[in-house]
């Protein structure tokens, strides 16, 4: 295959489809974020505009060893390993946390204070110039700025990098309908406050560090009634 060609994995199960675009050369990670089951894995390759054809296709049926599992390691949006600078961050984070609450409202702190929105990129975004944009948290924390899948995508990374189970969300925010990326997390434990609710025990949280960082209007937080989640990952 040439090495120029653009290539898109499908990974479907039951009436979920999840579409990647693979960056080649180099190894990734995909998630099994819909649980147990069968799957189909379809990789495709664009021929002309948008158009692509099937190039290999697989089966299985899967079962994890733990629900939270797809929510714990890397994939292609969360990249992080030992030696990457936010791993190194939330290992010192965790160091200083009393609890893995405190860890994670320490995290959201460090974003919400280290990380400002980037408008000139959420205007690249809105005009299409972004399409097949993969974010890089260490890049993020380099360049001290970013979009809302920047912000989710190095939440993510730091928080599952210590053990917290964290997703990736893709959805709509009313009143506007906004296209929108945030997180969410599962803790055994509580008590912390984020996105104006608290995070109730032994459940999975909302956590929205773009909106919180960037002084958001009320209508866009709420009690997270008016978020519609699509997809996670």
């Amino acid at each position: 295959m040439e090495a120029e060609a653009k290539v898109k994995l499908q990974v479907l199960n039951d009436e979920e489809t999840y579409t990647y675009t693979v960056q080649m050369g180099r190894d990734e990670i995909f998630p099994l974020q819909c649980g147990n089951g069968d799957y189909i894995f379809r990789f495709m390759k664009n021929v002309e505009d948008n158009k692509y054809i099937e190039i290999y296709r697989c089966e299985a049926n899967v079962v994890l060893e733990n629900d939270f599992d797809p929510f714990l390691r890397p994939n292609q949006y969360a990249d992080f390993y030992d030696g990457r600078t936010c791993v190194d961050v939330a290992r010192s984070l965790a160091e200083e946390a009393s609890s893995d609450v405190d860890f994670v409202g320490k995290v959201y702190q460090y974003v919400c204070k280290s990380i400002k929105y980037d408008d000139d990129k959420a205007q690249d975004a809105v005009d299409g110039k972004l399409k097949g944009y993969v974010p890089d948290p260490d890049r993020t924390l380099e360049q001290k700025r970013g979009i809302c899948f920047d912000y989710a995508c190095l939440a993510a990374s730091m928080l599952r990098s210590q053990g917290i189970p964290t997703k990736i969300i893709f959805g709509y925010v009313a009143p506007d309908d906004l296209y929108h990326a945030w997180n969410m997390f599962y803790t055994e434990e509580g008590g912390w406050v984020t996105v104006k609710f608290e995070a109730p025990t032994d459940e999975w949280t909302r956590i929205d560090l773009t909106f919180s960082a960037n002084g958001a209007s009320n209508k866009f937080i709420g009690d997270g009634d008016n978020y519609l989640d699509v997809y996670q990952f």
